[in-house]
């Protein structure tokens, strides 16, 4: 679908669902290469964010694969591993095992977290880049209509 010299009619007559979808795949295509030049997968960030009691885990207590990845359903994509992810994070010396197969974060991997968590305002800054902050409240409080519109669940 193009957009050059598009009239406002002609771009709000424009699907929902395609540009949506447009910007769901390129948002997070360019997050994960980002990543990637800076020697972590995006997995593997939110394997050490869902295990560390300085983040998204409420008491930091060690969880197996099966359990994150049913922490991280909503936002895993249909590729990634976990099991290989967590592989190469005790490999780094950022995870350990406990016998009963839990993961837990290492202080190494807590300083990893850290440092790599320092790049999510440039990554953020290039992909809102062009954008003021009123355009964008206003296009989140539009996706927010469009899924209450839909009966969709929102976060």
């Amino acid at each position: 679908m193009t957009t050059q010299h598009a009239s406002d009619a002609e771009l709000a007559a424009q699907p929902a669902a395609y540009w949506t979808g447009v910007a769901h795949e390129a948002v997070i295509s360019f997050t994960r290469a980002r990543q990637a030049e800076l020697g972590f997968t995006q997995p593997q960030f939110w394997l050490l964010r869902n295990l560390s009691k300085n983040d998204i885990s409420p008491d930091g207590r060690g969880m197996t694969v099966p359990e994150l990845q049913r922490a991280m359903s909503s936002y895993l994509r249909p590729g990634d591993d976990l099991k290989a992810e967590a592989g190469t994070l005790l490999e780094r010396g950022w995870l350990t095992r406990d016998a009963e197969g839990r993961l837990w974060i290492t202080e190494s991997g807590e300083e990893a977290r850290l440092d790599l968590k320092r790049h999510a305002p440039a990554i953020r800054a290039r992909i809102h880049r062009g954008i003021d902050d009123a355009d964008y409240a206003t296009t989140v409080r539009v996706l927010q209509q469009l899924t209450r519109n839909t009966d969709g669940t929102q976060t």
